[in-house]
This record gives structure tokens, C-alpha cells and sequence, in this order.
């Protein structure tokens, strides 16, 4: 499903994800992980270049979770045309207020969480995931690595 654009700077600023991957879960924004990996689907999604990318998928809700974000808000703002310094502003504003500390943990445990420490959706998603999508014999270390391994930057 797809919506319809009415921002010329969205259009310029989507990516073909059907071309090229999203960023990294391990980029930033608005010191996040995972933000800007999902600026990019969100964008993708809204301009119908989204491919194989889902938004509002199980790693996006964990974001959305922690920082008490909706997802439809989120993707209201971004159709906007905004830039990536006006969404980390706008994530900075809507986001709930927490201590650095706990924002520098949860970027951490996401960073280096093993899939056997993620929740079940996920492992069970990941299980036939990662035989169809990532290169054979490839280890994997972090959750995160599935995704960099698939899109070629491991």
C-alpha cells in the first residue's frame, strides 16, 4: 500500500529501496539506532519505492516503542518533505524524555543483542529469514548483522 505524494522534496529525498538498501539499523538519528533505517522505508513507503522494505515492521516498532513515537505520526511528519536534520528535531521533540544513560543502553543492547536475545517474533521471523537472505557461512554475531550482511556492508 502506498500514499499518495504531495511533497516534491519527499520524492527527491526517497530512496528506490527496490535499488539500494536502507541504512544501516547501526546509523543514527537524532541519536538513535534503527531511526534512520526507518526514515528511509517511511520515505520509500510513501513514495511507492519501498521493494521488498516494510515500515511499521517489528524492528520500527521497537523504536516506536521505546520512544512513545507513533508510527502515523511519524509517517505524517515525513511526508512533509522534511529533511533528515528536521526529522531528528521532530524526534527530538516527540520522543519521551529519558536520561542519556538510558538512551546510550537501549542503542547498545540493540547494537549488540544476539538474535537469541531478541523476542520470539523476531527469532522465529530470523530462522528461515536468514537462510533465504543472507550469504552462506557468513557468521553472525549481532541482529543487526543480518541486516548488513544482506545489503553488502559486512
Amino acid at each position: 500500500m502506498t500514499t499518495t505524494i504531495e511533497s516534491t522534496s519527499l520524492k527527491t529525498l526517497a530512496k528506490d529501496l527496490s535499488q539500494e538498501p536502507p541504512r544501516s539499523p547501526r546509523d543514527t538519528l537524532a541519536g538513535y539506532v534503527i531511526a534512520a533505517r526507518i526514515l528511509d522505508k517511511c520515505r520509500a513507503f510513501l513514495n511507492g519505492t519501498a521493494g521488498e522494505y516494510d515500515f511499521d515492521c517489528y524492528l520500527d516498532n521497537v523504536f516506536f516503542g521505546f520512544t512513545g513515537i507513533k508510527a502515523d505520526d511519524f509517517k505524517a511528519f515525513v511526508a512533509t518533505g522534511a529533511s533528515d536534520e528536521a526529522v531528528a528535531e521532530w524526534i527530538t521533540q516527540h520522543a519521551k524524555p529519558m536520561e542519556r544513560l538510558e538512551l546510550v543502553k537501549w542503542n547498545n543492547h540493540l547494537r549488540y543483542a544476539n538474535i537469541k536475545e531478541m523476542e520470539d517474533s523476531f527469532q522465529l521471523f530470523m530462522e528461515d529469514y536468514i537462510e533465504k537472505n543472507v550469504p552462506k557461512h557468513r557468521p553472525i554475531y549481532h541482529a543487526f548483522d543480518i541486516f548488513d550482511l544482506e545489503e553488502g556492508r559486512l
